[in-house]
């Protein structure tokens, strides 16, 4: 693959970490073998836009290696690509 690839992911899990006001998204593939996590201060999240989707450079996907957690990413990237647009607000 080449960096101009990209690929479509599906957010997957959305957490927070309390004291320190950071909010970590992570976007994975349809078949849950790759993501991209992304950390926000809560401050900025409210400012951006968190769609369903996004479309991310292949280059920049992490692989995922535990069975269980890819599973679980594939469950959940097949629920919002059925419930959502890609470019829906969530």
């Amino acid at each position: 693959m080449t960096a101009a690839e990209t690929v479509r992911c599906w957010l997957v899990e959305r957490s927070s970490y309390g004291d320190e006001r950071m909010v970590t998204l992570v976007y994975a593939t349809p078949d849950g073998e790759r993501y991209l996590q992304k950390q926000f201060s809560t401050n900025l999240l409210m400012k951006k836009r968190v769609t369903a989707a996004i479309e991310a450079e292949a280059d920049r996907l992490e692989t995922v290696d535990d069975e269980a957690t890819r599973e679980r990413y594939a469950t959940e990237a097949s629920r919002m690509a059925d419930e959502h647009d890609p470019d829906e607000e969530v």
